[in-house]
């Protein structure tokens, strides 16, 4: 087991070479955006997310391993992710080779840097608690960026579980699905057990990740999406936890 003071002086070189590298990346994507160009703030956004995966590999020792990968399909997709820290807010940009639209918190947005950098990428800001404004700008603005070519990622969760937590699916993800009839993909980790959700040292390790079969939602309720992802997530989960990391 590795020395308490080892993971921290590990964790704390990872979180210095990350903001330091954030604030000098930021500038960048403001001003990209700032002259109409949005796909290159974006693409530089995930240099920055790149850069941070492999320095958190360098410095903490946490590697992964993508099992599914030719689950990932050609075209445009709502992705309903796992959520248990950071991590996966880095990785899933490395998922497919195209634009990414991000269900996120309004607030996120005020973050210096980071959260002015994901105001920069065509993100789809929802209000805390807004109920069906939330779900309405969802649907409307989920739409148009898969019509535009774009994936929609989602945290059906809504906020950070803990490994071996669950909690119900929100049906904002399941509306747009339901309603664009584009299919949703699933994605599965435990990467709170290296990088955990309310806390500073990050664990070496390898994260998992499974990518299972795109769901066709062109018949399926909102409420059937849910049902079918959430039994699908919580078996993957299962066989994940069941994994020494």
């Amino acid at each position: 087991m590795e020395n308490p003071s080892v993971g921290y002086i590990r964790s704390l070189l990872f979180s210095g070479g990350f903001s330091i590298t954030l604030i000098l990346f930021t500038p960048v994507i403001l001003l990209l955006n700032k002259f109409n160009k949005p796909y290159k703030a974006y693409w530089t956004m995930i240099a920055w997310a790149n850069l941070c995966i492999w320095w958190l590999r360098i410095t903490c020792g946490i590697k992964y391993e993508i099992h599914g990968q030719e689950n990932l399909p050609d075209e445009p997709v709502i992705v309903f992710s796992k959520h248990q820290s950071t991590w996966e807010t880095l990785f899933l940009n490395r998922l497919c080779n195209r634009h990414q639209s991000w269900v996120l918190k309004s607030e996120l947005m005020k973050v210096p840097f980071f959260g002015w950098s994901m105001g920069a990428i065509r993100p789809i800001p929802i209000i805390r608690g807004s109920g069906r404004q939330a779900l309405k700008k969802i649907v409307e603005m989920g739409k148009k960026h898969l019509e535009e070519g774009s994936w929609v990622m989602i945290f059906p969760e809504g906020t950070r579980t803990a490994p071996g937590e669950k909690k119900p699916f929100a049906i904002g993800g399941a509306m747009l699905a339901a309603s664009s009839k584009y299919p949703v993909l699933p994605v599965a980790h435990n990467a709170g057990s290296c990088w955990p959700r309310r806390g500073f040292v990050k664990r070496s390790g390898t994260i998992q990740i499974i990518i299972g079969k795109p769901i066709d939602t062109s018949d399926m309720t909102a409420k059937q999406i849910n049902q079918v992802t959430e039994a699908w997530m919580e078996q993957t989960m299962q066989t994940i936890e069941a994994k020494p990391n």
